[in-house]
């Protein structure tokens, strides 16, 4: 609106309607008829256009006043002026228009008066509502202020009771915190003492399972001595005083503690891999900072080795072990029962340092993984003993657990291997293996643990076995491998072996070797 007002100042309409008015006023007299009446319809477009645009000017403001804005001022000034002949010619307007338009305003007025008659009736219902929740406020206040006081009251006077009674409770607090720690008092002596007691007891069982363990040692030395010594003399063994057998029908140690045992090695594997490969990790990257991937090779193929070292000296002990046994073997049990009784029951026949060796000299052949020239894989000693130690008590078992065959480019298996972090988890193929899965037959026991990518195929694992084999290596001699402990075929391959395996045994049927993994049977 105002911007209106200000283009029409600006224009400056009404003062060139005024400066021709004044110029005609000049040439009056001098201008003919035609002039003369040229001028007159000019000012009259002039003050047209004039009042068209003050016409605009007022149904701007009005608007800006609401629906009913500049209502009385309209009707008392416009209307009036309109109907006199404003827009039209006096005889143009009658009588009867004069009176619609009256009308129209009265009406208009009634309708106002009524909207503002109702607006102050509600106007007055709001501010008797007002007063009213101002009453019930005020007397709200009041109650609450009595409340407050009453207690104040009350307070002041418990406020004595409340010390006695916080004194009363510090007190029993007390006696029972000086209770509760006689109580623990008490209980860790005893615990001292049940330890003690303990500790005694199982000193007494060791030195009475050493006493029985040289006890069987020596019986059976005699029985095998006096079953050579008959052999030599008549060609065939006399019969030999029977030894107090157990009663027929009752399980071997090696079956009571099968469960035992068990439960333990699986307890144990997951150790192997969760703190002590990690340790053994920790190693091999102060000597590999940049290549994690030859790290981890590293510790799968230690573990594979070593699980293989473990198995070949539980079979030749256990060859060794049923030829002592199958010349004075009576029962009741099976020879097989009691060969691998008598193995579990002498765990410290085991010789973990040659399998430990075994394990390093295949791990120093082995083209898949590379050591720098300084150093050699005996970093790894302690933890491919430990690793030894649990791959011989897995085979004792009945039935044994082995580790998963593995080989690089593999189809991964959900089953048998979880991804590692790194690992690309839509590649379908395994890039290398961290941690081999425990079995039992086909059965998985305990997951392993794998990495896969995309372009992981058998092309790329013999191209990075080449680029290995191209490597320099560190200039080792060949070490002198000991006959007891060097690596002897499968059993399925060997003459002697097939001559042994063919003897009843209660056990299940051998499994085939394969070489790519390293798998051997019992």
């Amino acid at each position: 609106m105002a911007e209106s007002l200000r283009r029409m100042v600006n224009n400056g309409n009404f003062t060139s309607l005024q400066d021709k008015l004044e110029k005609w006023l000049d040439d009056y007299h001098i201008n003919t008829n035609d002039q003369n009446v040229a001028r007159a319809c000019e000012l009259v477009e002039l003050n047209a256009r004039v009042q068209g645009q003050l016409f605009t000017l007022l149904n701007l403001v009005a608007s800006e006043g609401g629906l009913y804005g500049g209502v009385n001022t309209l009707k008392n000034r416009l209307l009036p002026w309109l109907s006199s002949g404003f827009a039209a010619s006096a005889a143009s307007v009658s009588a009867d228009t004069s009176l619609a338009v009256l009308a129209e305003a009265a009406d208009k007025d009634r309708q106002i008066t009524e909207i503002q008659s109702h607006y102050e009736q509600q106007l007055d219902n709001m501010e008797k509502d007002l007063n009213d929740t101002k009453e019930d406020a005020a007397a709200l206040k009041a109650e609450l202020d009595e409340t407050r006081d009453e207690l104040d009251d009350t307070r002041r006077k418990s406020t004595g009771t409340m010390m006695a009674t916080e004194d009363e409770i510090i007190r029993l607090k007390e006696d029972q915190v000086r209770s509760l720690e006689n109580r623990i008092r008490d209980r860790r002596r005893q615990l001292r003492l049940t330890r003690d007691e303990a500790s005694s007891l199982r000193t007494r069982v060791d030195l009475v399972g050493d006493y029985e363990r040289q006890v069987r040692v020596l019986r059976d030395e005699i029985a095998i001595l006096r079953g050579e010594r008959a052999a030599l003399e008549n060609g065939f063994p006399e019969p030999l005083p029977p030894l107090p057998p157990p009663r027929p029908g009752s399980p071997t140690h090696a079956k009571l503690t099968d469960s035992v045992r068990r439960s333990r090695l699986i307890g144990r594997y997951n150790d192997l891999f969760s703190i002590d490969r990690v340790e053994a990790l920790t190693t091999l990257r102060r000597y590999i900072p940049d290549d994690e991937e030859m790290v981890q090779r590293i510790i799968f193929v230690g573990v594979q080795e070593a699980f293989h070292a473990a198995k070949m000296a539980f079979r030749a002990m256990r060859l060794r072990v049923r030829k002592n046994l199958a010349i004075t073997h009576v029962g009741p049990e099976t020879l097989e029962e009691a060969v691998l009784d008598y193995i579990v029951r002498n765990t410290d026949l085991f010789d973990v340092n040659g399998a430990v060796q075994d394990t390093i000299r295949a791990m120093n052949v082995n083209p898949k993984i590379s050591f720098p020239a300084e150093i050699d894989f005996n970093l790894l000693h302690p933890f491919i003993r430990e690793v030894c130690r649990c791959g011989w008590g897995m085979c004792a078992l009945e039935p044994p657990l082995d580790i998963s065959p593995a080989t690089d480019a593999e189809l991964y298996n959900e089953l048998k291997y979880r991804r590692s972090y790194d690992s690309e988890f839509t590649a379908p193929l395994v890039a290398y293996h961290v941690w081999p899965a425990m079995m039992e037959y086909d059965r998985v026991v305990v997951k392993g643990e794998a990495v896969t990518k995309r372009g992981a195929s058998l092309l790329r694992s013999n191209t990075n076995i080449l680029k290995i084999e191209q490597s320099p290596r560190r200039a080792t001699s060949p070490r002198p491998m000991s006959p007891s402990r060097s690596r002897s075929p499968s059993p399925t391959r060997s003459g002697s072996a097939m001559s042994v395996s063919s003897r009843p045994s209660s056990r299940s049927s051998p499994r085939p070797y394969s070489a790519a993994s390293s798998y051997v049977s019992y």
